[in-house]
């Protein structure tokens, strides 16, 4: 069985200065929402997250490809 190399992605989101910015208004409010192995599972976790604040035009989550930081010279970085 092959092992397929792990693509992680981390889920987080808070409450942003503008809702369209990236710059969130309190850093230590941060909502850490999990780290995943692969995107499929971060998408569901964020499409979850998003869902709960959908009427709150101030609050944000997103999701970063921590793969693409921790090796950005690998193919497909």
């Amino acid at each position: 069985m092959t092992q397929q190399k792990q693509l992680l992605h981390l889920v987080m989101g808070g409450r942003v200065t503008n809702p369209q910015t990236l710059e969130f208004a309190d850093l230590n409010a941060i909502d850490v929402v999990g780290v995943f192995p692969d995107y499929p599972s971060a998408l569901d976790a964020w499409r979850g997250a998003a869902h709960r604040t959908v009427d709150d035009a101030e609050m944000k989550y997103v999701i970063v490809h921590l793969h693409k930081l921790l090796d950005p010279g690998a193919p497909g970085a």
